[in-house]
């Protein structure tokens, strides 16, 4: 199982004459981690657009190649969410609605759960947790970046 560790840093105004535009371009920075990221990973914007995914989100997610994904919103994107029944059933939206990467970006907080993703085909589907925290620009959620490990 993957592990995460995140780390608190204070965060220092721009001082005079340096570009805070670098600085406050968090979905530039994270788009680029994500997109080289050997982790399973995924960062959405605040129309739950995919920004970027690594290509070991994909892999686990069933989704073919990142440039596939890039630029779709995450539920249209091919992503296919199933429930933990015996007859897996795809999720409905409202339950769609409450898993990690959107309830991080519209909650603005951290959040964890298990997915079941199924594969293209009738296979029972793979077992996933998700851990996701909010994106901050400018002070205000702006979307998720989100983690998955197997389980």
């Amino acid at each position: 199982m993957a592990h995460v560790e995140l780390s608190l840093s204070e965060v220092f105004p721009a001082t005079a004459g340096t570009s805070a535009e670098q600085e406050s371009d968090n979905f530039g920075q994270w788009s680029g981690i994500v997109s080289r990221a050997a982790e399973p990973c995924l960062l959405i914007d605040g129309d739950t657009t995919v920004v970027a995914i690594s290509a070991a989100g994909c892999e686990l997610l069933f989704l073919g190649a990142p440039e596939d994904v890039v630029g779709r919103p995450l539920l249209e994107g091919g992503l296919r969410l199933v429930d933990f029944t015996a007859q897996p059933s795809e999720l409905t939206e409202q339950e769609s609605d409450k898993i990690p990467p959107l309830l991080a970006l519209h909650s603005g907080r951290l959040a964890r759960g298990l997915l079941r993703v199924q594969e293209p085909g009738d296979g029972a589907g793979t077992t996933v947790d998700a851990i996701s925290t909010p994106v901050l620009a400018e002070g205000e959620v702006a979307g998720s970046l989100t983690f998955f490990s197997r389980v």
